[in-house]
């Protein structure tokens, strides 16, 4: 309720006198990439980002993650329509640290972190939707039209209890949507800063990915003897894991330093950047099975999304993909996901397994269900 009564027409932002220039340019942009959005990636065309709240704070929600000590599964907690989530969000930061006190003390690995935007599936566009938000309108045109794109295709397809599927999806359309934009509606420059982005983000996923695969060798390892490491084994063969990611992190952090001297340089760039070095500074002093169960939600199965969408593209098309992808292969992607979404669990998730693409990373669900085949 805090947040619908803070937002107001994007209109009625623009007359006031109450946002700097650049904030002006951004809700601008906003409205457009808004119309992009419906009419060539046929996402839904409703009240949803067609207002603006300042909810002056960094975040809208915080959320808590929990997985046990010797596995990345995340703890789920379980809501009516939005099914069973392996997360539980609060809109007080003191609410979510009790919440995140509550489960380490019964000896779950936790963590917390701040979410700068969220969907309620359309389920309140009678209400006026959701709104753009504060905490992410200075963000990179590239970035800010991720998440935009993103959270609309929340509102097209969502399986509850399926948090894997559900942000895998959104982050595809994310992926796959951004470039389209930037392509024909930014400037060069922020077409190289998602570039540079782009790179960033795949350094950060390889190696996030190699440290959970580290990981859950660990976990599998002491499962499969007959007779269980004890705890400190298990405990010290973890912190070598840790440590040697905090050790790679460190070499990739330098690596950036090096790359962005030049933007250090000046203010207020060089501020914003600090600031959010430090945020992953802090993710990488405390990262456990909780925070590293989190990542693979928004990871895991982007790879067969997109080979999902590639035939849809060359079905709707009678060709290969095209630079311009059709609306009606956008439509016919979703079509397709929206089946994969009424499916059981299990077929759904071999049916993921079957379009993930040869050399891709293997989920763990597709590791068992070739275990089962040779069993």
């Amino acid at each position: 309720m805090q947040i619908l009564h803070a937002a107001r027409p994007i209109d009625d932002w623009l007359a006031s006198t109450e946002l700097s220039a650049p904030q002006r340019q951004r809700l601008q942009t906003a409205r457009r990439m808004r119309e992009f959005a419906i009419s060539h990636l046929a996402l839904p065309s409703n009240a949803s980002y067609t207002r603006y709240a300042n909810l002056q704070r960094e975040y809208v929600v915080w959320n808590v993650v929990a997985a046990p000590v010797d596995s990345l599964d995340l703890h789920r907690w379980c809501f009516p329509i939005a099914g069973c989530v392996g997360y539980r969000g609060y809109f007080s930061p003191e609410d979510a640290r009790e919440e995140a006190a509550r489960l380490a003390a019964q000896g779950w690995e936790v963590g917390t972190y701040g979410v700068p935007a969220y969907s309620t599936l359309g389920w309140l566009n009678w209400l006026g939707g959701d709104p753009l938000l504060n905490t992410f309108l200075d963000w990179p045109e590239g970035e800010f039209a991720g998440l935009l794109f993103h959270e609309l295709a929340h509102q097209l397809v969502y399986a509850p209890g399926d948090t894997g599927f559900n942000e895998s999806f959104a982050t595809a359309v994310e992926r796959l949507a951004t470039p389209l934009w930037l392509q024909t509606q930014a400037g060069t420059a922020a077409r190289q800063q998602w570039q540079k982005s782009l790179l960033r983000k795949q350094q950060w996923r390889d190696l996030t990915r190699m440290t959970r695969a580290q990981l859950q060798a660990v976990y599998d390892t002491a499962g499969r003897q007959a007779a269980p490491d004890p705890v400190p084994t298990l405990a010290s063969r973890k912190r070598q894991v840790l440590a040697e990611f905090q050790a790679r992190y460190a070499q990739l952090r330098a690596q950036w330093l090096q790359q962005d001297e030049a933007l250090l340089a000046t203010e207020p760039r060089r501020s914003q950047y600090l600031r959010g070095l430090a945020q992953t500074d802090e993710w990488v002093a405390k990262a456990n099975n909780a925070s590293f169960g989190a990542l693979a939600a928004y990871d895991d199965w982007v790879p067969a999304f997109v080979e999902i969408w590639n035939q849809s593209q060359r079905d709707a098309a009678g060709h290969a993909p095209s630079a311009s992808p059709s609306p009606h292969g956008w439509q016919v992607f979703y079509e397709r996901v929206k089946d994969l979404a009424g499916l059981e669990p299990g077929p759904r998730e071999q049916e993921l397994c079957r379009h993930l693409p040869a050399g891709s990373h293997q989920p763990a669900a597709c590791k068992e269900a070739r275990s089962m085949k040779r069993l």
